[in-house]
Formats: C-alpha cells, structure tokens, sequence
C-alpha cells in the first residue's frame, strides 16, 4: 500500500481498487506513464534526461511522483517516445483536475506572467505552499471531502509551483502579512518546515519577501489579491482577487491602477527585505520551540 506522511500521521496515497499495483493519483500516475514509456524504449533515465534536456534527478523525481513534469518536459516526452500529444495532453489534464472551474482563467494567466505580485493576509500564496500546508488548509476547509480528493487539490496547487521553476520565471513579489506566518496551520511542525521553505526561495533572484507587520497598523487593503503582468506588450495587466467561491479577474485600467497603489503603500508599510527575513527567521524558530 502506498503511503505517506502527512502531519505525523500516515496517510494511504489512492490507488486502483482494480489492481492495488497501479498508481491513480495524478502524479504517480503520470510517472508511471513515464517510466513505463522509457523502459519499453530501452531507455536509462540518464539517457532520457540527456534526450530531453533535463537531469537526471528530475526524471527521477517526475518518476516517483513527487512532481508532475513540466509542459516542456511534457512535450520533450512526446518528441522522444513519438507520441501525439499524449504527456502533453496528460499533464494538462492532471493540473486542471484539483482545481475548481473558476479558478482556471487564474492558472492560464500565472503561467504566462512576467511578474505575479502578491498580498497575502490569511494563507500564503498557492504558488509556494508545502504539500503537507497545503493539505492542512484544504482539509479544514473540505472536512467531509475524502482522501483521494484531497490529494487531487493537494497535486494541482504542487504544479503551480512550475510557474516558479521554469527557466525564466516570472518576478514574484510577494507582501504577507504577520498573521499569516504565526497562524499555526497544520501544526508547529508543518509551519517550520513551511517557513523553512520560504526562505529558501526567499534566496532565489526573482523571489522578493516582505512581511507587513502588525505594528504598522491596519493595511490599505482589507483583501488578498494579486497583480499579474504579462510577457508580450499586447497584453494588459490584471487584478485578481477571491469571494466566496468565484475568483474575479480585472483588466480594467483604472482597476489595475487603483490596486497597484494600494501594492505600492503595502509595500512601503512592510518591513524591508532583510528585516522580513529576519522576522520569519524568528517567527520560524518559534514555532520550533511550540513543537518542542
């Protein structure tokens, strides 16, 4: 039986009821597919690295289902095993399926985006939770949904992470607010290792961290939301931001305009850079010494 960890507990991963042996999360199963593909072609995964321009470590991870390959890896796949589309159309599925129809516009465009800013002020942007945050917050939030679908919302957010992965990602800035990193979501322990997480991204070029701290008083926005700028000059920037079950994309430009200077006094209300990551430093021990 496949299992995992999830918040100090073992958790059954899904599988075929048909055959216990066949992985059916979107993940493994699309590992599987992979690695089924590259033995009946005679291939090492050295060999298909080499062919697809990734390393080995990567297929290997892609293999056993702790990442979903990207959409160039997807179509690298297609290109070497000479298929017609097939992981390209599977790994698109796979993203697609853990999230809701409404919020599907959002994942098109946070693919594209040149630069993603963010306000965040109950949980940290999808784009770099953890697995085990992750499914502390969809667990809370759908406490009648069963295991299986919660590891399909669980996979779909972990693809969003493709966005800051690629080989020119886009500029995230992201403003979280202090709340945000001292609610205990998931327990002490799953918040280290979350924070553990940001501040190692924290240390990439195209990631800037700003913390707004409670002492700065109320914030100029009573909401999360999230700026998005595209790639090609053809296209405008948007708003997106949350109500009860829809998300609302905005181009309007006065729209655009007024929530970008809502970012602009989030931004010079927060702490600095290096004071941001020296509260989350300390934020972080501090849940370490609750789990202790």
């Amino acid at each position: 039986m496949n299992t995992a960890e999830r918040g100090g507990r073992k958790m059954t991963l899904r599988q075929s009821t048909a055959d216990p042996d066949i992985p059916v999360g979107g993940l493994a199963f699309f590992g599987s597919e992979v690695r089924f593909a590259r033995e009946h072609a005679g291939m090492t995964q050295t060999q298909l690295a080499l062919a697809t321009a990734y390393d080995r470590t990567y297929v290997s991870h892609v293999e056993n289902g702790s990442m979903l390959g990207s959409a160039q890896f997807a179509e690298a796949c297609d290109r070497v095993f000479k298929t017609s589309g097939y992981f390209a159309r599977l790994a698109a599925r796979i993203r697609e399926s853990g999230h809701p129809d409404w919020f599907l516009p959002y994942v098109a465009l946070e693919k594209t985006a040149a630069s993603i800013s963010d306000y965040s002020s109950t949980f940290l942007m999808g784009a770099v939770q953890t697995p085990e945050y992750a499914e502390a917050i969809f667990r809370t939030g759908w406490p009648r949904e069963d295991d299986e679908a919660i590891m399909t919302r669980v996979e779909a957010r972990m693809a969003r992470r493709e966005v800051t992965e690629r080989q020119s990602p886009p500029h995230l800035w992201l403003i979280v607010h202090e709340a945000v990193l001292r609610i205990p979501v998931g327990g002490p322990k799953v918040m280290a290792a979350q924070l553990d997480y940001v501040l190692e991204r924290a240390s990439e070029p195209h990631f800037t961290f700003q913390v707004f701290p409670f002492r700065a008083g109320a914030p100029a926005a009573e909401v999360p939301f999230t700026m998005l700028s595209p790639s090609s000059d053809e296209e405008r920037p948007v708003l997106y931001s949350e109500t009860t079950g829809r998300g609302h994309i905005n181009d309007s430009q006065e729209a655009v305009r007024e929530w970008a200077g809502k970012f602009d006094h989030l931004r010079a209300s927060a702490e600095s850079e290096a004071d941001s990551l020296r509260l989350i430093h300390q934020i972080r021990r501090e849940h370490e010494c609750t789990d202790g």
